[in-house]
């Protein structure tokens, strides 16, 4: 049986569509058709209803498809195990993370990985949708809050610390709020996140909380935007440590509230490594893991 077939009707009940497996496979949709084709001929059975709209499985291609995922789970893992046993690990990492986190943090990693690591190939999904790790066939997912799925293996990164930041510039043309309360006078940058846009939550050194709500005439999706318009002197805005420790430290944005703890959401935010995998993560998942726990550890006392 020829397990190229396997993996495109795989592919092909994932996607839903010839083409869509075309695409991820950068081949030609009647490459995809002939290997569904052949794949019939060969049990003698029809595996898939094809309509001008959808496709659909058959009785026997429903059947067929669940034996047929998990035989290739199982060779999958077989090829780690046989890779894990020659030393250095080696093969694809696919990993998601947020745009700006990504961007930030995780690709001026990758100089280092790739010189600890030269058998790794990293396979970086940068978005702002949540991604199902399983349906999308992901290793690592690095996430600004723990995951609701219980399936999935959290691993707790660091604390994440968010500022209400200015410019210097801002702050030469504006009156620096003196008190979280202040902020209503103030022309701030938000993002559309529900609950972020409209009010941020302070806690001062004795654990007394406030919320605050906040306006502005500037909402942006992305933080990397925020961070640019911060810097730009276009108002103040909340954003992560991870993001601004450097621009903090260099004096380039100011942190109007030293004293608080602020938060968008809740105030036990944290960055966190999830995977899939309970019984058996292979090198190159758990190399690229340690990896990322050790540099993040390590670039967080050089940003603050």
């Amino acid at each position: 049986m020829d397990t190229e077939q396997l993996r495109t009707f795989v592919e092909v009940v994932r996607l839903g569509s010839f083409a869509a497996v075309a695409r991820e496979l950068a081949t030609d949709p009647s490459a995809v058709t002939r290997a569904i084709a052949a794949l019939e001929k060969t049990l003698g059975v029809r595996l898939l209803e094809r309509t001008t709209r959808r496709l659909a499985l058959t009785k026997a291609g429903t059947a067929y498809h669940e034996t047929v995922r998990d035989l290739l789970k199982d060779l999958q893992r077989a090829g780690d195990e046989a890779r894990d046993l020659a030393g250095q690990p080696e093969g694809v990492v696919r990993v998601t993370a947020s745009v700006t986190f990504g961007y930030s943090i995780l690709v001026p990693m990758l100089t280092e990985l790739r010189e600890a690591y030269p058998g790794l190939e990293i396979d970086l999904l940068l978005t702002d949708s949540v991604v199902d790790l399983v349906a999308e066939r992901v290793d690592v997912a690095l996430r600004l809050r723990q995951a609701a799925d219980s399936s999935l293996i959290g691993v707790r990164l660091a604390k994440i610390r968010y500022h209400v930041c200015a410019s210097p510039a801002y702050l030469r043309q504006h009156r620096a709020p003196l008190a979280p309360g202040d902020l209503a006078m103030h022309d701030c940058l938000r993002c559309p996140v529900p609950g972020y846009a409209a009010q941020w939550r302070f806690r001062d050194s004795l654990g007394a909380t406030d919320a605050v709500d906040v306006g502005g005439k500037l909402t942006m999706s992305n933080s990397l935007a925020l961070h640019r318009a911060a810097q730009e002197g276009l108002g103040p805005a909340l954003l992560a440590d991870w993001l601004v420790g450097a621009d903090l430290a260099a004096g380039r944005l100011i942190d109007l509230f030293p004293e608080h703890e602020v938060t968008p959401t809740d105030f036990d935010n944290a960055i966190w490594l999830l995977h899939t995998s309970r019984s058996y993560i292979p090198h190159r998942v758990r190399a690229f893991l340690d990896f990322v726990k050790k540099q993040y550890a390590e670039n967080s006392r050089t940003r603050t």
